[in-house]
């Protein structure tokens, strides 16, 4: 299902502020790996309704798929 283009750009902005937050590093950072991660390409082409999980879970999995350690979040992606 895709998402309304309006709502994915809120996502998309709480998910980065999340992300930097979440994984200490700056919001540019931030900003610049999410827009070239897999899961920002899953959200754009409307793959799993990645919009519907949580800004923490896509925080997450971001710092996963990018090996940033922050706590219990410290093992790298596979695919």
């Amino acid at each position: 299902m895709k998402a309304d283009k309006v709502l994915l750009q809120l996502t998309y902005s709480s998910v980065i502020k999340t992300f930097a937050e979440t994984g200490n590093i700056p919001l540019r950072e931030a900003l610049d790996k999410f827009y070239k991660s897999q899961i920002y390409a899953e959200m754009r082409d409307g793959i799993s309704d990645m919009h519907c999980r949580s800004d923490k879970y896509l925080a997450e999995d971001l710092m996963r798929e990018f090996g940033i350690c922050r706590g219990s979040i410290c093992s790298a992606r596979v695919d």
